[in-house]
């Protein structure tokens, strides 16, 4: 299978770079079957119609003191999952976690941009990296990407999703960023659906993330598997996983998705430990070719893509981190004043 999904993954990932748009991965009749699944399920999944909490201000507030404490700035984009719907206080977004474990690990504040939007689809990244870095202040040291669920449920041609976000990397690349893409999650996860629909989902989903990661690394950024972590953890554990909707990740379901995100976007930085930059062969880490490391990855959560050099990709699965202690934006109602390890450092030399 996962070679199967190498090939296609290529083939996505070659028709986006030459301008293709057309190439999709299910035949008319599947097609048909799965649009039909898919409106039957919607009307079990629901929704809601609430705006995700905003959490964009400084975290880590108390590292401003001291030579070279600098606020980072850290940019979030793309879909719901990333603007953090389906939670209700700004602590709980992955934006407002994945603040606060930067600000911890780099002893440094962290101010947050987000600027996606629920219901976005790849189209919408153009529009979020101009705002991102039209705004006030420095650009974004470093960019957290989540995109890529309502391309699948909304039929953009696989080649043209990955167009789209390998275009933005290359811009976020280019104004001075690093850029982590959490590739789209396994859709096929969802509590409420149903075969052949999940089967159609997981397929359409895992072969979209592996595209992505090859068009995202071959615009200098890198990405983590958000695939897997909507599968076991999601599937063993949904109710406490899935928000109220069934649809969007819970405040537990954010905070895992938030520790596998949160290594990579350290290393990114240079704030990993130089000796976890190796690939651990008892981990199944290595040096692949891209398009065989975007498949492995795609299917497994919290893997790790990165260019090695020319066609080959280091693959990694990073140890996740326990988080320290969230707290809101600074000034806030769920401001510094709740303190917690990330204010004192501890979960820094501890963590670490």
């Amino acid at each position: 299978m996962s070679m199967s999904r190498a090939r296609a993954a290529r083939r996505i990932a070659a028709a986006a770079a030459y301008g293709g748009g057309g190439i999709g991965l299910l035949g008319g009749a599947a097609l048909g079957l799965l649009l039909t699944e898919v409106a039957l399920a919607r009307r079990v999944v629901g929704g809601n119609h609430d705006t995700p909490p905003q959490a964009d201000g400084r975290y880590g507030s108390s590292f401003v003191h001291g030579p070279g404490r600098e606020p980072l700035v850290l940019g979030m984009l793309g879909d719901s999952t990333a603007a953090g719907k389906g939670v209700h206080r700004p602590r709980q977004t992955p934006g407002a976690l994945l603040a606060t474990g930067l600000a911890a690990v780099a002893e440094r504040p962290v101010d947050l941009r987000n600027v996606a939007l629920s219901g976005a689809q790849s189209y919408d990244l153009e529009r979020q990296v101009t705002l991102l870095l039209s705004g006030p202040g420095q650009s974004p040291d470093v960019c957290v990407i989540m995109i890529g669920a309502n391309d699948v449920t909304h039929r953009v041609p696989a080649a043209q999703s990955v167009r789209l976000l390998s275009e933005a990397v290359r811009r976020l690349r280019d104004a001075g960023c690093e850029v982590v893409v959490g590739t789209c999650p396994d859709l096929g996860t969802i509590e409420p659906v149903y075969q052949p629909l999940r089967w159609l989902a997981r397929r359409l989903s895992r072969q979209l993330a592996a595209a992505q990661t090859i068009g995202v690394l071959e615009a200098g950024g890198r990405t983590v598997s958000l695939g897997d972590l909507l599968g076991p953890e999601f599937a063993s554990n949904p109710r406490e996983l899935f928000g109220p909707d069934n649809y969007h990740p819970s405040a537990e379901g954010y905070a895992t998705a938030a520790m596998a995100v949160l290594p990579t976007l350290c290393a990114a930085l240079g704030l990993w430990p130089e000796d976890e930059e190796r690939p651990d062969a008892t981990r199944r880490e290595g040096i692949l070719p891209v398009a065989h490391a975007a498949a492995r990855a795609a299917a497994e959560g919290g893997a790790e893509v990165s260019v090695a050099r020319g066609r080959w990709a280091l693959l990694k699965y990073r140890r996740r981190r326990q988080l320290p202690a969230p707290e809101g934006p600074e000034g806030g109602p769920e401001g510094p004043e709740d303190g917690g390890p990330a204010r004192h450092g501890a979960w820094n030399r501890v963590g670490r």
